[in-house]
């Protein structure tokens, strides 16, 4: 309770002023406009709903925890029905790969509340069966979290764009607490672990990932993880050799992109 008071009232103290700076949404629909961002690529959750997620190594993608939970049930979903549309637009990706491995901040916890607590630790990362090798799409670096004040952008997928990611490229960080940035980014349902960025040298640099939407003074806003310790800590994970999935239940048929049924908990949360 008290972790949620304080982002109540970490939000209700920020001004509105900022929100109309924004750039609007940029649909990169072409391979002109989207060649910076190729690698930021839909997660698909098992032929039935998608995520956003971005390449940070060959073999490495950067999501929010809560895409590996199933709604109804709070249990994580095999991350083996989970696939990475690399710059995924109008039915073709740049790449194609599987989930090898996955792990989640173990102290993150799935129960469908969103609090200070559950934004700061919804991250996860996972390992690619086969690494992403291709010149046309290069892993993003990360970066120290920016400061209230400081312009970030963000390119995701969302459920009225899921054929090709959008662009905001100027959107505002309106507070820091906790580990919890929120920006003034445009975000809705698929946008859950779509790259926050800040822009350093003419470069993009992943500096917070969605987790979640919230509204401040009848504007929307959204609420970012935190990276610095927070992604440490999920490498190390990797490197004692976690992220296997466990389960006795049957593992769920694959179903092939574009078919299926797209309604899914796995697309965003909503407080």
């Amino acid at each position: 309770m008290r972790r949620w008071v304080a982002l109540t009232l970490m939000m209700t103290v920020i001004t509105s002023t900022a929100l109309a700076q924004d750039a609007r949404l940029k649909r990169l629909d072409s391979g002109v406009n989207a060649t910076a961002w190729e690698a930021v690529g839909r997660l698909d959750i098992g032929g039935t709903g998608f995520c956003t997620g971005a390449l940070i190594a060959p073999r490495l993608v950067l999501t929010a925890a809560h895409c590996l939970f199933d709604r109804d049930t709070k249990q994580r979903i095999d991350h083996g029905s989970v696939q990475f549309l690399a710059g995924w637009r109008n039915g073709r990706a740049g790449a194609y790969r599987d989930i090898r491995r996955a792990v989640v901040h173990p102290e993150f916890i799935y129960d469908g509340d969103v609090s200070s607590d559950r934004v700061r630790n919804d991250l996860a990362l996972l390992e690619l069966q086969q690494p992403i090798r291709n010149t046309t799409i290069k892993p993003f670096s990360t970066a120290s979290r920016p400061r209230p004040g400081d312009s970030v952008g963000v390119v995701s997928y969302a459920k009225d764009r899921s054929e090709a990611p959008s662009l905001q490229e100027v959107c505002k960080v309106l507070a820091q607490q906790e580990g919890v940035l929120v920006t003034s980014c445009s975000v809705d349902f698929g946008s859950s672990g779509a790259p926050i960025f800040s822009f350093q040298d003419g470069e993009a640099h992943i500096v917070s990932v969605v987790s979640a939407k919230a509204e401040v003074d009848g504007k929307r806003v959204s609420l970012g993880t935190a990276l610095g310790a927070t992604l440490a800590v999920l490498q190390a994970e990797l490197v004692a050799g976690k992220g296997v999935f466990h389960d006795g239940t049957p593992r769920r048929k694959r179903v092939l992109v574009g078919q299926g049924n797209t309604n899914t908990s796995a697309k965003f949360v909503k407080p």
